[in-house]
């Protein structure tokens, strides 16, 4: 492994994950905005809970390394989900650039799928 893969590895967990932890954690000082969001969309508001769960849980799991394929491959379909549900008005330019953004997230997911967590991680 060379010193490129041994930093790049860890540092790219960090950086796919910093979105979630930050919004997981924002959707609990904006718990009622991001529900009533949610539920515009039809999404029920009662799956806000295991959303920040996930975000935050699923974050810090990515960042650590630890069962990093499988967690990977979730993150990847939440952001498959949440592109189409919550931006899929491509016809808007800002919502264009977010429905992007997740397909971006969501291939670097899988990359992490394919590739598995790399150096400094739990799984190695």
């Amino acid at each position: 492994m060379t010193a490129i893969q041994t930093f790049s590895a860890p540092l790219g967990r960090v950086l796919l994950s910093l979105i979630f932890l930050i919004s997981g954690v924002g959707k609990i000082s904006g718990y009622a905005g991001t529900q009533a969001y949610m539920e515009s969309v039809g999404v029920p508001g009662a799956l806000l809970p295991a959303v920040i769960a996930f975000e935050v849980l699923g974050g810090l799991a990515i960042v650590l390394g630890w069962q990093t394929r499988l967690v990977a491959f979730l993150l990847a379909g939440f952001c498959l989900l949440s592109a189409v549900l919550f931006h899929g008005n491509v016809g808007d330019q800002g919502q264009q650039i977010q429905f992007l953004k997740n397909l971006g997230l969501a291939g670097g997911f899988l990359v992490l799928v394919a590739h598995g967590a790399g150096a400094w991680s739990i799984d190695n």
